[in-house]
């Protein structure tokens, strides 16, 4: 596998990357690679300085970076010699030796911008999502989009319940994956005309096992496999998500101290084990959906353990194919987009 990392990306960027890449050298196979993309004399310095000398390790110079703060898509247009638009420039077919794929844990919009105009879009894809695996007590969730599509039609959000569908079978081995759409209420009346568009386009897409609706009360209850909403509300889910679960964990465990602090050193490796699984640094980036490469967008606050975890994933995600999957999917109902048109007085059902 070869990758590309930009090394600049993140709030915690430069060194935090740089050393979840060093940390995940170990991960690694004879054959891989890994492309640093960054200001080259700042690479190399660090690397000297840790006597990190690996013929797998190189580095893609970039002279610019696009900050959390920036504007996406100007910023892309403007610094085209930054981290972000390098590394997705690596991971298209504009350069010879492709990378497999390309990992950023900087500004999301801008990710996102880079790689739809150099990586471009997979057939029939109208807009890529990002999906997120969460851990929940019942298995795992998917998640889309979770911040790459603020504004998308229904149409949209149709498309990311199918190619969620491929990546749920192809990466989490679930045989027929629950797809269900995110909305106020269990109610089929309920919903905006976006979440009804997409349920009438779910509900017609043959293979695919479309469950409803659901609630947020809902989403750790193990009812469905793969959730689909907006990018607003998705990715405020999943900050509001990780924000709660770190909470929690805090909570219980002072009151467990606080009411008997032998009992509380008893169930601290209990309380941490479980904390683990359910932290996001454990589990690294998301692939978005939908572009013609594997590109992953890690959290802004990445850790080196962060980067490392996601480095692994990125693997899984390469070796999987699923963007054969995702193509395949789409091509089968890409007919449904545009319905024949229904004969006078004939009435739409619900």
């Amino acid at each position: 596998m070869r990758l590309a990392v930009d090394v600049m990306g993140g709030d915690n960027a430069p060194d935090a990357i740089l050393r979840g890449c060093v940390d995940a050298l170990p991960d690694l196979g004879g054959d891989d690679q890994l492309i640093l993309v960054g200001p080259r004399d700042l690479i190399t310095d660090y690397l000297t300085e840790r006597r990190v000398r690996d013929d797998r390790v190189s580095i893609e110079h970039a002279s610019e970076v696009i900050s959390m703060d920036d504007s996406p898509a100007m910023a892309v247009r403007a610094k085209k010699d930054s981290s972000i638009v390098k590394m997705a420039i690596l991971g298209s077919h504009k350069v010879d030796n492709p990378c497999d794929a390309v990992l950023s844990a900087g500004n999301t919009g801008a990710c996102v911008a880079a790689a739809i105009m150099h990586m471009k879009r997979l057939p029939h894809v109208h807009r890529p999502g990002i999906a997120v695996t969460i851990p929940a007590f019942h298995g795992p969730i998917v998640l889309c989009d979770a911040g790459a599509n603020p504004e998308p039609k229904g149409v949209h959000l149709w498309q990311y319940g199918v190619m969620c569908n491929a990546y749920a079978k192809q990466v989490l081995k679930i045989d027929v994956p629950r797809i269900a759409l995110m909305n106020i209420g269990s109610e089929e009346a309920k919903g905006s005309d976006l979440v009804k568009e997409a349920r009438n386009l779910l509900k017609r897409t043959p293979g695919l096992n479309y469950i409803g609706y659901v609630e947020g009360r809902d989403f750790f209850d193990g009812i469905a496999d793969v959730i689909v909403t907006d990018g607003f509300v998705g990715n405020t889910m999943l900050k509001m998500a990780e924000g709660m679960a770190t909470a929690l964990f805090k909570a219980i465990a002072s009151e467990i101290f606080t009411i008997d602090p032998e009992l509380g050193l008893k169930f601290e490796p209990v309380v941490k084990q479980i904390y683990k699984k359910n932290d996001y640094h454990e589990h690294g980036g998301a692939p978005l959906l939908g572009v013609n490469g594997v590109c992953v967008i890690a959290h802004g606050s990445s850790q080196p353990r962060t980067i490392r975890a996601a480095i692994r994933n990125t693997r899984l995600y390469v070796e999987a194919r699923i963007n054969d999957a995702i193509v395949a999917s789409l091509a089968e109902v890409a007919d449904l987009e545009h319905p024949a048109p229904r004969a006078a007085g004939e009435r739409e059902h619900a």
